[in-house]
């Protein structure tokens, strides 16, 4: 998940540590993957009071992930993209990846109490080399700079199946439509950057991987 964290911490700070001090966890209700869920939220990880708007837009967006394989929560915050994945495709393995351990253990605690017991919150290093996706989903880490953020989805979008899909959610003002430009000259031919949604300021970016990759 993405841009600005909740509480007074330096923006961008969370995605690189877990805070020492946090804010107290609280109980928050929403609807995921068409259903009413309880999750435990907390200051120290991104919107960590409630489920923030670009990911919204991206779960309005996007469409049905695949029924099984491998699935990529890039950036899982305390995991509403992961939950929604895991509950849509039960029967997929949902590796939700960020570097905050906060973020992975609220991730955990979520996906256990909503039954979603595929959902592997785990470090970057820690998805094993071989898994492929088939499909990533992501409200990516925009204020960390573009140097990180490139690094970063040049490292995981090559891991698509060949004609899988990944759907970024990225504020207009905070450069969608630039980052759209960029992925247009990084990746490698056959694959292809569209525009797939656009509401509320935000653009919903789909990245699909040539036939064979």
């Amino acid at each position: 998940m993405t841009s600005e964290p909740s509480g007074p911490a330096e923006p961008g700070a969370h995605y690189f540590r877990t805070p020492k001090e946090t804010s107290a966890r609280q109980e928050v209700e929403i609807m995921l993957a068409g259903r009413e869920v309880t999750v435990t939220t907390a200051g120290g990880v991104f919107s960590g009071d409630r489920l923030d708007l670009g990911t919204r837009v991206l779960l309005r967006e996007v469409p049905a992930p695949p029924p099984e394989g491998d699935l990529l929560d890039l950036g899982c915050g305390w995991g509403p993209i992961a939950l929604t994945q895991a509950l849509h495709s039960p029967q997929a393995t949902v590796w939700a990846v960020d570097v905050n351990e906060l973020a992975l253990e609220l991730t955990g605690l979520n996906a256990r109490r909503a039954g979603a017991s595929r959902v592997r919150p785990v470090k970057p290093d820690q998805v094993p080399d071989e898994v492929r996706f088939a499909a990533i989903w992501s409200n990516p880490p925009i204020r960390v700079g573009k140097p990180e953020l490139h690094a970063m989805l040049l490292k995981w979008l090559p891991r698509l199946l060949p004609e899988a899909s990944a759907h970024l959610v990225v504020q207009r003002n905070l450069g969608a439509d630039s980052l759209h430009g960029w992925l247009q000259t990084q990746l490698p031919t056959g694959w292809s950057v569209v525009r797939a949604g656009s509401a509320k300021g935000y653009r919903v970016l789909r990245v699909t991987a040539a036939a064979s990759n």
